[in-house]
């Protein structure tokens, strides 16, 4: 039982994981533009930003449920300014019902941020004059391609202040645990 941790006292994050050869990708866009100050996290699509550790338990039900079976196609469709900072928006009608599944789900526990309309992204910068990321969004664009992106699974994790502590990661198709917390 994951409840008794020190880390439960935690909000729990949840997030799309990337194919390992879209991590990498994404994860290099993020190290190369990303100010270095800042940049505490891999690369990542998040989902939800704030669940109670209340529902962890019931979370890592949910989530092997949710992948047991399931495929999620999805595409990068183009990049995007975020104001002070850069992403790439990613297009996937099955990503977006399996969150809406999510939410129903969990509807009384979420937060505003969480309630409001989500578009499934990677950021791979922010925090940064607004000039910088709109010369960035012109670098990008100048040779950006829409191309398929490998959503491999979800993953649930602890958020401190600082980097991310896993709690559970599931692969879509076998809804199995990479972790063994959940």
């Amino acid at each position: 039982m994951i409840g008794s941790e020190p880390s439960a006292l935690a909000p729990i994050i949840v997030t799309a994981l990337l194919g390992r050869d879209d991590f990498a990708w994404a994860d290099s866009m993020r190290r190369a533009h990303f100010p270095a100050q800042r940049n505490v996290l891999r690369a990542h699509v998040t989902l939800f930003h704030h669940l109670p550790p209340s529902v962890a338990n019931e979370l890592c039900d949910v989530l092997k449920k949710e992948t047991r079976g399931t495929t999620v196609v999805a595409r990068l469709a183009s990049v995007v300014s975020l104001g002070h900072g850069v992403a790439y928006w990613i297009d996937s009608p099955d990503l977006v019902s399996v969150r809406a599944r999510i939410a129903d789900r969990f509807a009384p526990l979420l937060m505003p941020q969480d309630r409001a309309g989500w578009r499934p992204h990677i950021t791979v910068q922010n925090k940064v004059k607004s000039g910088v990321a709109r010369d960035l969004v012109g670098t990008l664009s100048a040779d950006f391609t829409p191309r398929p992106l490998a959503i491999a699974g979800l993953g649930a994790w602890w958020y401190r202040g600082g980097p991310w502590e896993l709690i559970g990661a599931w692969l879509f198709g076998s809804g199995h645990s990479m972790t063994p917390r959940c």
